[in-house]
C-alpha cells in the first residue's frame, strides 16, 4: 500500500494545483475497491473536501455504476459515477448523494423530477462527447442543451467531463482537438452564466491517466481536475510516454502444487502441446486462467520460483500451470510462486502479460479471479 500511497502523491504533485479523482470502476480493476480507498483516504479530515488540493488523498472517487458507488459513499469523499445512470437507479443515487452524471436533457429532466420528488438536490456532473462517440451531449449541441440542463429545479451542475480515445498516442491530434473544444465549451458556458448572474460548474475536467502523461493542455486551466486509476498501481498503457516515476504496486502469488520428474517424450497439458525432449524436472503450480494467467503464457511465458524465471510448459488450464523448473533445481512443493510483481531483479511485469495477450494491462489486472484473494501488503 506504500506504493499506491506514493504513486498518488506523484500524481498529484505532477498536476497541481489541479485536483485528483481516484477511478476506482470495476471495483478498482479487480483489486478491490474498498482495500483501495482505504489506503488513499484513510483519516480524510472534513476540509479536505476543497475545491483544489495536491494533498495525498484524492479530491473524489470515481465509479462505473452505481452498485461500485455505493461500495465507498462511506470514506468521507465525494463519489461520481462517470458515464450515466439508469432509469430506476435514480432515485437510490439522489438519496446516497452520489454525484449523478448527466449524458443528456432527457437524463437531466428525468433526475430533476426525481430530486423534487424525494426532496433532495441532485448534484450532476455533465459529460460531453467531444470525440469519444460513446455517451454524452454532443460537443456540437452542448453549449444550447447544458444551459437548459442547468436551469432544472432540482440540479446543481457541479462540474462537466468529457474523456480521451486516444490519449496513450501523443502524435495522435483528436486529444488536442478535444481539450481546445471542451475550453471553448467552458468559456461559452461560463460567459452565458455569468451575464444571467449564476454560477457555472466549478469541476473540469477530461484527462485520464493517460492524458497525465501525454496531453500538457489537459492539465492547465481551465481544468480543475483530473482522473486516474492504472497509474496509481504504477502502469502505464502499452504506448505513449511515461512521464510519472511511479513504482509498481502489485503482485500476484501462487504456491507450487507439485513437483515431478518427467521423461523424454512424455507430454504435458491439455491437447499435449508440450513434449518433454529430455528428462526434465517440472512443477505444477496451484494458479491457472481463472485466476487471471493469460492462455497466451501457454509455452511462451514464465513465472518466478525462488527468484528464477522458470519457463511455462504446456497449455495453462483453469486451475494450475506447468513449469519447467530445469533454471531451478531448488524448487519444492509448498514454493512461493510470483505470478507477476515482486522486487526481484528478474519479476515478471504486467506489461509483458499483455504483450503476449496482445492486449493492455487494463484487461491483465481486471482478468484477475475472484478466488484470488486481496491482500494489503506494506512491502509494496
Amino acid at each position: 500500500m506504500r506504493a499506491i500511497a506514493g504513486n498518488f502523491r506523484t500524481i498529484a504533485e505532477r498536476v497541481s494545483p489541479l485536483g485528483v479523482i481516484a477511478v476506482l470502476k470495476a471495483d478498482a480493476y479487480g483489486l478491490g475497491a474498498r482495500m483501495i480507498a482505504e489506503a488513499l483516504c484513510s483519516g480524510v479530515p472534513a476540509e479536505r473536501l476543497a475545491l483544489h488540493s495536491n494533498a495525498a488523498t484524492p479530491s473524489a472517487f470515481a465509479v462505473a455504476e452505481l452498485s461500485e458507488a455505493m461500495e465507498v459513499v462511506g470514506f468521507g469523499l465525494p463519489v461520481l459515477i462517470l458515464g450515466t445512470v439508469l432509469p430506476d437507479e435514480i432515485e437510490a443515487a439522489v438519496e446516497a448523494g452520489v454525484r449523478v452524471p448527466v449524458a443528456g436533457l432527457d437524463e437531466a429532466r428525468a433526475i430533476s423530477e426525481v430530486a423534487r420528488r424525494v426532496g433532495k438536490t441532485a448534484r450532476c456532473h455533465v459529460v460531453v462527447d467531444t470525440g469519444m462517440g460513446r455517451i454524452g451531449v454532443r460537443l456540437c449541441e452542448a453549449r444550447e442543451t447544458i444551459p437548459k440542463i442547468i436551469e432544472l429545479p432540482g440540479l446543481v451542475v457541479e462540474g462537466m467531463y468529457s474523456h480521451f480515445p486516444c490519449a496513450n498516442d501523443p502524435e495522435n491530434p483528436v486529444s488536442e482537438k478535444q481539450v481546445e473544444g471542451f475550453k471553448g465549451l467552458c468559456s461559452g458556458v461560463a460567459a452565458q452564466r455569468q451575464a444571467d448572474h449564476r454560477s457555472a460548474a466549478t469541476w473540469l475536467h477530461i484527462a485520464n491517466s493517460d492524458g497525465i502523461n501525454n496531453v500538457e493542455s489537459a492539465l492547465r486551466e481551465p481544468f480543475t481536475h483530473v482522473r486516474t486509476g492504472l497509474n496509481l498501481y504504477g502502469l502505464f498503457d502499452t504506448e505513449g510516454a511515461r512521464t510519472l516515476e511511479l513504482k509498481p504496486a502489485l503482485a500476484l502469488k501462487a504456491r507450487l502444487a507439485q513437483v515431478r520428474e518427467l521423461k523424454k517424450g512424455d507430454r504435458i497439458g491439455y491437447g499435449g502441446t508440450y513434449e518433454c525432449e529430455r528428462d526434465m524436472r517440472v512443477g505444477t503450480v496451484a494458479a491457472g486462467y481463472a485466476d487471471g494467467l493469460p492462455l497466451a503464457l501457454s509455452n511462451k511465458g514464465a513465472l518466478l520460483i525462488r527468484g528464477k524465471r522458470c519457463p511455462v510448459i504446456g497449455r495453462v488450464s483453469m486451475d494450475y500451470t506447468t513449469v519447467s523448473l530445469e533454471n531451478c533445481a531448488e524448487a519444492r512443493a509448498g514454493d512461493v510462486v510470483f505470478c507477476f510483481g515482486g522486487d526481484s531483479p528478474e519479476a515478471i511485469q504486467i506489461s509483458e502479460w499483455a504483450a503476449l495477450k496482445k492486449t493492455h494491462p487494463y484487461e491483465v489486472i481486471c482478468s484477475i479471479g475472484r478466488r484470488v484473494r486481496r491482500v494489503k501488503s506494506y512491502e509494496l
